[in-house]
């Protein structure tokens, strides 16, 4: 069989052709192909994507040329996972999408919008909104910084009067600081992204639902949300948070039609960069955690469980946290 941009690393690691030609990369650099061991299961494409921005496509599609003669081949349907779209299943649903513009919001936003779903996809960065906008036209944007007030307004007036789900994706990483280390700055950021923001989305959006008498809501929680060795004090304690604010208000609204529940990632290649000065006793406290992680899944993983529990798929769950980590949390 061919090698392709969609065969897994593993694969190509593993083929008399391909193996040599990775790690020739990789030698290039000065890169330990060692880093792979995570990634093997994921296709060669979402290099680019973990790279962020140091490996451009043109490498890719050159290594796929290089194990193949020359020529460019296409994947074959047996390559790995492929992101199946279930047809009409947010038709004349209107979805908000936090963290819409990359990443997990954005294959969240963008599976969402080819099932039929009107999408509000919200993001701080303008820019990276009008690039997804020209990919999908149909989907409605609102740039803006949710930790205030009038961010969170412009969203509700453009979702409209119907407001049938909510995705909370947005969320950003700490300095991976134990609480005798954490900042006073690193702490007020993560938590008012992670936690706020969202409890604030939910407190706009449930009202909304509860007089239609349905909703869905959907936060991102992570692994880090499940245990205490997977992130620093601020976000493990962001998303232990979130954890909470769901479970609370799936008690709270399940009787009134809105079912409320959150999904834990794991290890993402997103390309999302790390925060500048990371503390060196807690990433070396966690590293070894980290190392464990038995795979690393892309966005379209992620998007997939976030919209299955998302949809009328999952009518009987409510204040759920599904672990979409690859099994690192049974570990």
């Amino acid at each position: 069989m061919a090698l392709t941009a969609h065969s897994t690393i593993g694969d190509w690691l593993n083929d008399p052709t391909g193996g040599p030609l990775i790690r020739g990369l990789f030698e290039q650099t000065g890169a330990d192909p060692a880093l792979l061991t995570p990634v093997l299961g994921l296709p060669l494409q979402q290099l680019v994507a973990m790279s962020q921005g140091q490996l451009p496509q043109s490498v890719v599609d050159d290594l796929v040329r290089a194990a193949n003669n020359g020529e460019l081949p296409e994947a074959t349907a047996t390559e790995g996972w492929t992101e199946t779209p279930t047809t009409g299943r947010f038709a004349g649903k209107t979805v908000i999408v936090t963290g819409a513009a990359s990443g997990i919001g954005k294959a969240t936003a963008s599976r969402i919008a080819c099932e039929g779903g009107r999408v509000i996809a919200a993001d701080i960065s303008a820019e990276k909104l009008d690039a997804l906008k020209s990919e999908l036209p149909d989907i409605v944007t609102v740039a803006g910084d949710l930790t205030q007030q009038d961010a969170i307004d412009a969203v509700i007036a453009a979702a409209g009067d119907t407001i049938d789900g909510l995705a909370n994706v947005a969320g950003i990483n700490d300095d991976f600081s134990p609480a005798g280390e954490t900042t006073d700055a690193v702490w007020d950021r993560v938590i008012a992204i992670n936690l706020t923001a969202p409890f604030k989305l939910m407190r706009a959006v449930l009202p909304i639902m509860e007089k239609a008498g349905r909703g869905s809501v959907l936060n991102v929680s992570s692994e880090a949300g499940l245990r205490g060795n997977a992130s620093g004090n601020a976000y493990t304690a962001s998303k232990h948070g979130i954890i909470g604010v769901t479970k609370s208000a799936a008690f709270m609204y399940g009787p009134k039609g809105i079912r409320v529940n959150s999904v834990a990632p794991g290890g993402v290649a997103t390309g999302i960069p790390m925060p500048p000065n990371m503390s060196e006793y807690g990433s070396g406290r966690l590293a070894p955690f980290q190392q464990a992680i038995p795979t690393v899944a892309t966005a379209e993983h992620l998007a997939a469980s976030i919209t299955f529990l998302l949809s009328d798929d999952a009518v009987n769950i409510n204040g759920a946290v599904l672990a979409s980590d690859g099994g690192w949390s049974v570990q």
